[in-house]
Parts: C-alpha cells; sequence; structure tokens
C-alpha cells in the first residue's frame, strides 16, 4: 500500500495504491475522503436482474458462476467484443467500463455485502443505511467512480479473467477483471460508518437558509426579457 499526502488548508488527503480484492484488514484502514488507485482483480455488472440472481445463489437456488465469497463487486457497466489475437486465439476485449448509480441495489446489497464477505463496493451514488451497517460488521468501503470517466476506467483494464452469466445481455454479466492503476476512486463510505454522503448531506441542511437567500437575491437581480 502506498499512501500520499497533500496538505491545502490543512486538509490531509491520502491516496493509497492497493492490491485488490482488498483484507478486512486493509478496508479498515481506509477512512472516507481517501482516494484509492486499484492494482488486480474486481468483479463488475450493472443489472438489477444480476443482483437478484445472485440472491437465488445465497438461496440455494442457483449456482455462482464463481466464486465470490471475499471479492470485490463494483457497479461498472461494460460492453466486450470477441477479438483474435496473432496467434489465433479468441478473446474477449472490454470497449468500456462505465459507474452505474448504486442506490438501484439497496434491497439487495446489505445481504450481499454480508454473506459473501465483500471488502469493497462501489459504483456511483452510494448506499442506504442497511448497507452502511452491514460494511461496518464485515469490514467494507464504498468506493465512488468518476461518473463519465469511462476512457479513463476503462484504459487500466489489463485483462478479462472470467465471465459469468453469458446469457443475460453484455453490461448485466458478471464479469471479473484484472486492472491496473483504476483510479483514484474517492472512499466515499468508510468501514466505520463514516458516509460523505451523510456529511454532504447535513452540511446542505445547515446552510439550507443562506442558500435560499442568495438564491433569492440571484433571482431578483437576474432581468426580465
Amino acid at each position: 500500500m502506498v499512501v500520499l499526502n497533500f496538505w491545502s488548508n490543512a486538509l490531509t488527503i491520502q491516496i493509497h495504491r492497493m492490491k485488490f480484492p482488498l483484507s478486512e484488514n486493509d478496508s479498515r484502514k481506509l477512512r472516507a475522503g481517501d482516494q484509492v488507485v486499484i492494482d488486480g482483480e474486481i468483479i463488475v455488472t450493472a443489472g438489477l436482474p444480476t443482483h437478484q440472481r445472485l440472491i437465488r445463489c445465497l438461496d440455494g437456488l442457483e449456482t455462482l458462476p464463481f466464486d465470490l465469497h471475499g471479492q470485490t463487486l463494483f457497479h461498472l457497466g461494460s460492453y466486450c467484443q470477441a477479438k483474435v489475437n496473432s496467434e489465433g486465439n479468441k478473446h474477449l476485449e472490454v470497449v468500456y467500463i462505465n459507474p452505474t448509480t448504486s442506490t438501484r441495489f439497496n434491497d439487495v446489497m446489505p445481504r450481499l455485502i454480508s454473506e459473501l464477505q465483500l471488502h469493497a463496493v462501489g459504483g456511483k451514488g452510494g448506499l442506504d443505511a442497511r448497507s452502511v451497517q452491514a460494511m461496518r460488521e464485515i469490514g467494507s468501503v464504498y468506493l465512488s467512480f468518476l461518473g463519465g470517466g469511462a476512457t479513463l476506467h476503462t484504459q487500466s483494464i489489463q485483462e478479462v479473467l472470467q465471465v459469468g452469466w453469458s446469457d443475460m445481455l453484455m453490461h448485466y454479466r458478471l464479469m471479473r477483471l484484472r486492472v491496473m492503476g483504476l483510479g483514484p476512486v474517492t472512499v466515499a463510505i468508510d468501514a466505520h460508518g463514516n458516509s460523505t454522503y451523510h456529511d454532504a448531506r447535513t452540511n446542505a441542511q445547515a446552510r439550507m437558509d443562506q442558500i435560499m437567500t442568495f438564491l433569492d437575491g440571484a433571482r431578483d437581480q437576474t432581468p426580465i426579457n
């Protein structure tokens, strides 16, 4: 793990370069607001039907396509195409990965985090209090990806290791990828229950009167054509 410190107005931002999947111990070292550069293996999917299918696996109604226990699950949509290398062997090339909104999966993520022991999850938009509690219990972080950063995210992909449930639409499939230098992504929720989303809402609510007064003043000064 590499940690870089930057000081600006007495605020310390830590950037960690870490091997994935994360251990519980490494997850608990991170704090909300830290940034992480990812090397190693991740699993991605963007589909609600995929998450519901994962729940069926936990219920014993279906078999996981590969072992997800202790892994990293990111809400990243993807598209791949088949390629043939110089030796005539076929392989999958990822055209893009891009984050999707994690709140769509609020109802299933607490159970997936707990039962699969996912020490890192992520996407964009965060997760609700039920997931935050599950993350505290098992030692897990939520990593926030740059929305619209598909080019930067995709450039980090080294190899497609496995594809699960090829009967589903491309961006719904489970894909296990090897990445190098993915990020930086932001620790938006840490394993201690701290959340940058909660902090932002609290700060906005505390300043609401000031914000509304400013907006009223700006509107009064806007000329009417």
